[in-house]
């Protein structure tokens, strides 16, 4: 009866933790180049009553185990890299990422983080950096007479300088990809870090060695449809009521077998 109790607990908080997933998800509906999240579970180690046994020809044996279940743990969360809705601003420090890859940006420590967010800035000194002041690598520097800034696809920026016909090519934008994306380490600010899991980032051109393409004027927003997690929402809850429900009539039945006694 007790491991019924303790059973019925871990799926209790297995699914407080998915609804906690969720509301960050929901929460983030509107946070430029948000990535949504997925709680996946595993099931723990069963209590093994007897094994299974070879059959004998003169019987007596167990043709399956008697095992049962111990109950639930999360295993571990999953970010999805799918393409975020493409949303027009105007702004032409706007860029958002078609397809894989991350902007690379320097923080203030001089450590490198990566982000889809391309809602970019130019700061006092001229430099392209993020909207929290994190400066994008490889380093863009504005003329202070810049007019008008263009991006191409390809990641070329050019500048219209006060009394120069022709545009002035400042650099290039660089993206990075990941052996496996799925294990960036999320740092806040739309900020991801490399980890041992994610592998080591590989330099790309946009458009070019699988990496995404540059769109001038555009945010990517979140990959989050708030119709699927308000159906993941209900099904949580409902987990987590059958789950108390065990608790409760666990400790029924157990009230009714100390009374016989």
């Amino acid at each position: 009866m007790l491991r019924s109790l303790y059973t019925a607990a871990t799926g209790m908080e297995a699914q407080q933790l998915r609804m906690d997933v969720i509301a960050n998800n929901l929460a983030n509906t509107g946070t430029t180049g948000f990535k949504r999240q997925r709680a996946e579970f595993e099931d723990l180690l069963s209590e093994t009553i007897h094994g299974a046994e070879a059959p004998d020809p003169r019987g007596g044996t167990a043709p399956a185990a008697l095992q049962v279940g111990l109950g639930v743990r999360t295993g571990s969360t999953v970010r999805n890299f799918g393409q975020g809705e493409l949303l027009t601003t105007g702004n032409a420090l706007d860029l958002a990422i078609e397809g894989d890859g991350f902007f690379r940006v320097q923080r203030p420590d001089g450590s490198l983080a990566y982000t889809r967010a391309g809602n970019f800035r130019v700061d006092a000194a001229g430099r392209l950096v993020t909207a929290r002041g994190e400066v994008v690598d490889p380093e863009i520097t504005f003329p202070p007479e810049t007019t008008r800034v263009t991006v191409d696809a390809d990641g070329t920026v050019r500048a219209q300088v006060a009394g120069r016909e022709a545009p002035q090519e400042l650099g290039r934008l660089e993206l990075c990809t990941f052996p496996n994306p799925g294990g960036l380490e999320a740092a806040g600010g739309n900020l991801l870090l490399q980890t041992a899991a994610s592998g080591e980032a590989v330099d790309a051109r946009p458009g070019e060695q699988g990496a995404g393409t540059l769109a001038q004027g555009f945010l990517e927003g979140a990959n989050v449809k708030a119709v699927e997690e308000m159906i993941d929402m209900i099904a949580t809850q409902r987990a987590y009521e059958l789950n108390s429900r065990v608790v409760q009539t666990a400790d029924q039945m157990l009230q009714r077998l100390t009374s016989l006694r």
